[in-house]
């Protein structure tokens, strides 16, 4: 399969196909003309008098700085080497891929002023797996992603550093290898591949779609839990959510009633003494609900911004050139931000329900989920794991959209720090994916209590994870038993498994 990318209908499945399967990538030919139009303007510009942003004055503060006509080429390279001041760690390959390709569709429509030799030399990379080295630190999300972009760019003069083929390269060692050839930029065009807000959105994608996969793994998790703890299936009543119809609450509650239906362990307490449940067992629907919800609003707003033009100034094909604020991150560091709040909340009730199966007197189970609680300690400490990676989320939920901090001698005065937000969303996934699979592996180890069958989805979630992981007899470290579980989550596979069994959850 080929991505083809036309500035206006990239999706959200695209982009993870590229970023993670390595998918090629080409641009549509209906962006031709468009781009061709875009960099007349460009060129006619520059045949004036007429001071224009970032084309013939510096950047930033330096603004009003006029460059003379004939150093404009060397302009655009000197910002790409300035700009170039990331620090930190290497964004991951997915993220960068991502990237790569968010900023090509972006170019691709027409609104910058480059030429479209310069979108597919940034194909070319993709399609070759040329890979440049992002240091992961740096933006603030206001001018876009300016200093990660930046060295992005480097590659495309044959400059900076690229992975290809396993080794890290200088980027005019890495072009040669591949059989491409470095660029020379001309007006407009550095501005044009910097200016954006390409590398928090290819966060915020990658995140959403681990995000979606652990919500579902999360309400499995939960179900099995719920029948380990004999709690009732009442509460999944349709009748209840139809009173406060929330979509994600009334998808929740149906997915819980499929995964828990013909339940012989519910079935055998239902006229027990037991008033309630705890709110971890009692109210999944809203809370898992809810993030459903937050996730759709997410989704909505990268797909917009994944369809945008977000640089500056931006090219209009009736002659105008026009400087705005279409790279501020506002939009994505609100967006992220919430869903770092909401996939937390996640983490939280597993957690909690985690908690729930180490008790005794409130579970009926085995303390710690060992029939010799004292000789050994069962799963106390996969528990403290989880409660740690919930508070570690407590902080890294804080919105770093609250802040800003002026940049440029106080001309970008107010900044998203969008691309933090970003960082911290994936970040928290990647505990919250830890968390549910410490709750799957604990619920499996609680249910080995039970004579009677649980649901049949609970019941095809339990067989599958004993094909991968056996039940604790005694005392083993259970870290690998936890990645694995993590590993079924982030590939999918558990939920897979469990929807041959009753059907798509929603």
């Amino acid at each position: 399969m080929v991505v083809e990318i036309d500035g206006e209908n990239l999706t959200i499945e695209q982009l993870e196909s590229v970023a993670r399967d390595h998918e090629k990538v080409k641009l549509a030919g209906i962006c031709k003309e468009k781009i061709k139009a875009s960099r007349e303007v460009v060129q006619e510009k520059l045949k004036g008098e007429e001071d224009i942003y970032g084309i013939n004055t510096g950047f930033g503060d330096l603004a009003n700085v006029k460059i003379d006509g004939k150093k404009t080429e060397e302009l655009q390279e000197n910002l790409i080497r300035s700009h170039a001041s990331g620090i930190g760690e290497p964004l991951e390959k997915d993220i960068v891929r991502g990237t790569m390709l968010l900023r090509a569709n972006t170019l691709a429509k027409g609104h910058s002023g480059i030429r479209r030799k310069v979108i597919e030399l940034l194909l070319d990379l993709l399609n070759n797996e040329v890979h440049p080295v992002i240091p992961a630190k740096g933006s603030v999300g206001a001018s876009g992603d300016l200093a990660p972009l930046a060295h992005m760019s480097l590659v495309l003069i044959g400059e900076g550093e690229a992975e290809y083929e396993g080794e890290i390269l200088s980027g005019e060692e890495a072009l040669h290898r591949a059989g491409l050839e470095a660029i020379k930029l001309e007006a407009k065009e550095g501005l044009a591949l910097l200016n954006g807000t390409q590398v928090m959105t290819a966060i915020g994608v990658l995140a959403l779609q681990d995000g979606k996969r652990v919500l579902k793994s999360a309400q499995i998790a939960s179900a099995m839990s719920l029948e380990a703890l004999m709690g009732t299936d009442a509460v999944f009543d349709e009748r209840i959510h139809q009173v406060r119809p929330h979509e994600g609450q009334l998808r929740c509650a149906e997915n819980l009633r499929k995964l828990t239906e013909d339940s012989d362990i519910i079935e055998s307490h239902k006229e027990c003494e037991k008033v309630q449940d705890p709110y971890t067992l009692r109210c999944m629907p809203q809370v898992y609900g809810a993030a459903k919800d937050a996730f759709e609003y997410v989704e909505r707003i990268l797909e917009v911004e994944m369809n945008s033009a977000n640089d500056n100034p931006l090219v209009f094909h009736d002659g105008d050139v026009i400087s705005g604020g279409n790279f501020h991150g506002q939009p994505i560091a609100l967006a992220l931000d919430f869903f770092g709040a909401a996939i937390s909340e996640i983490g939280n009730i597993s957690e909690r329900t985690t908690d729930k199966l180490m008790y005794e007197e409130e579970s009926g189970l085995p303390r710690f989920l060992t029939e010799e609680s004292g000789l050994n300690s069962g799963f106390m400490i996969a528990q403290y794991t989880a409660a740690s990676l919930v508070s570690e989320n407590k902080v890294l939920a804080h919105p770093a959209s609250v802040d800003s901090i002026p940049t440029s001698a106080g001309q970008e005065d107010h900044v998203s720090m969008g691309t933090i937000s970003a960082r911290h969303s994936r970040e928290i996934v990647h505990n919250v994916e830890n968390i549910v699979a410490i709750e799957l592996i604990s619920a499996a180890q609680a249910l080995e209590f039970h004579d009677l069958s649980p649901g049949k989805g609970v019941k095809a979630a339990y067989d599958f994870l004993r094909e991968h992981i056996d039940p604790l007899k005694r005392d083993r470290s259970l870290n690998p038993d936890m990645r694995k579980a993590r590993e079924l989550i982030t590939k999918g596979h558990l939920v897979e498994e469990v929807e041959k069994e009753i059907g798509s959850l929603s």
